[in-house]
């Protein structure tokens, strides 16, 4: 039976206001000549407001005035496939999108605009956040087991007046744990004052962690109050502790032991009640046996040691740390980056990362600075981490696929084989993960 054209249209409306994600269709001027009833939902904006505006007048992406992917796909005939963007409501909230787009054609196979269906993904995002939530500490992020055992004794470490030894490489996140500390503790109040012992020369060392009083040498015309002064009442940090020389070492082994010390100059002691953590990226114990730092400062500061794995073994967090430096980033910005996509995360979780989380937070923002669109490219990368050829990355001779597939097996493996354990550390759905398996070839060894 043939149905008037009219009834037709009516039929086909009521199909697509059942559908739960938001569709609506353009004409080759990118104007709006259909809007079912979720996109009024999800926009605020009515159909009988919609139809015949243009379509960036109603959604107002952030990628419509230089990259809209609707005219993407009538000029390319290439359809987009989720893309995360965020678009303003009428009430001028900014809500993220997934967008997929097609060619409109009519029964003779003429391009007569395009197709647009769009999913909101304000729950998933509060779900992301919530999740980021469940693995942080402070400005610390992690869900690897070594990282949340640390995590899990943070609060009663930073209760305590004892001195605490964070070991760990270079842009581990030393000074993060040091400033988790001090914020969690009851000294929360006052200062927390770092101090880069490496960065220091021994000549000026003395003086900047413990001042100096006029006339204790040639250029010192007034009193100047040092580091452990400035830090009273709440935490002195030292980082590279390890760089310190003997006499510093003699020094600051009496403040811990008395928590007196003596300005450059000065007769009378002056008493501290500053807390004292240290860092070092050095092995202390090897410089005890060496003779090059001081046995008995080391079990003075080793009360409580933290030790900070590199990146490069817990690359699980990778995900996790890019999301929290694109919400970082975005806040200081003003943009609106979603996330990163599948080839560059692919190339991030297969770098070695010898800059720790410093180095991957540079890459991130290198990439901010570069990035137009709602998602982060893999060219938008710095060389450093880039694939030097298509489908191969840096120095590894591997495949994207196959750092996929590395990823995933590694995951399995920390999980014991627990493929819903699995899929909640690498954040993506169950069945999702099974997919993958059976994609890339994955098969359990037997037990």
């Amino acid at each position: 039976m043939n149905l008037p054209k009219g009834q037709i249209r009516e039929h086909v409306q009521i199909i697509l206001d059942s559908i739960a994600d938001g569709v609506f269709t353009v004409d080759m001027e990118m104007c709006i000549t259909s809007f079912n009833r979720a996109a009024e939902q999800i926009t605020g904006i009515s159909k009988h407001d919609a139809i015949g505006r243009p379509c960036f007048d109603v959604l107002r992406a952030n990628v419509c005035e230089e990259n809209c992917l609707l005219r993407q796909t009538i000029e390319t005939q290439k359809p987009v496939i989720n893309f995360p963007v965020y678009i303003l409501r009428a009430d001028k909230k900014s809500i993220p999108i997934g967008v997929t787009t097609a060619l409109l054609k009519d029964a003779g196979g003429r391009i007569m605009g395009g197709v647009e269906t769009f999913r909101d993904l304000t729950a998933v995002d509060k779900l992301r956040k919530e999740l980021h939530k469940k693995h942080s500490f402070e400005d610390i992020v992690s869900k690897n087991p070594r990282m949340l055992d640390l995590f899990a004794i943070l609060p009663q470490v930073a209760e305590s007046n004892s001195s605490v030894l964070i070991e760990g490489a270079s842009g581990t996140g030393k000074e993060l744990f040091a400033r988790a500390l001090h914020n969690s503790s009851y000294r929360r109040q006052g200062p927390f004052v770092a101090v880069n012992c490496g960065a220091l020369p021994d000549t000026l060392c003395e003086s900047e962690l413990f001042g100096y009083k006029a006339g204790a040498f040639t250029d010192a015309k007034k009193d100047k109050p040092g580091r452990f002064a400035l830090a009273q009442n709440g935490t002195i940090f030292l980082d590279e502790i390890g760089d310190i020389s003997p006499a510093v070492q003699s020094r600051l082994l009496r403040v811990l032991e008395e928590k007196v010390y003596e300005p450059l100059g000065s007769t009378a002691a002056n008493k501290t009640n500053a807390r004292v953590i240290t860092a070092t990226n050095r092995n202390l114990e090897k410089l005890v046996k060496e003779g090059s730092f001081r046995e008995d400062l080391y079990f003075r500061i080793d009360i409580v040691k933290l030790t900070l794995p590199p990146l490069c073994e817990r690359k699980e967090d990778i995900p996790l740390l890019a999301d929290h430096f694109i919400d970082r980033f975005n806040y200081l910005s003003g943009k609106k980056i979603v996330g990163i996509s599948r080839k560059a995360m692919a190339a991030l979780m297969l770098h070695d990362w010898p800059g720790n989380v410093r180095e991957l937070e540079n890459a991130i923002e290198h990439a901010f600075v570069l990035c137009q669109e709602g998602i982060i490219r893999l060219h938008q990368l710095p060389t450093r981490v880039v694939p030097t050829e298509e489908g191969t990355v840096n120095g590894a001779g591997l495949t994207l696929k196959d750092a996929e597939k590395q990823t995933i097996l590694q995951a399995l493996q920390r999980n014991g084989w627990r493929r819903m354990a699995t899929a909640r550390e690498l954040g993506i759905d169950k069945n999702t993960l099974r997919r993958k398996i059976i994609r890339l070839g994955i098969v359990q060894p037997p037990s």
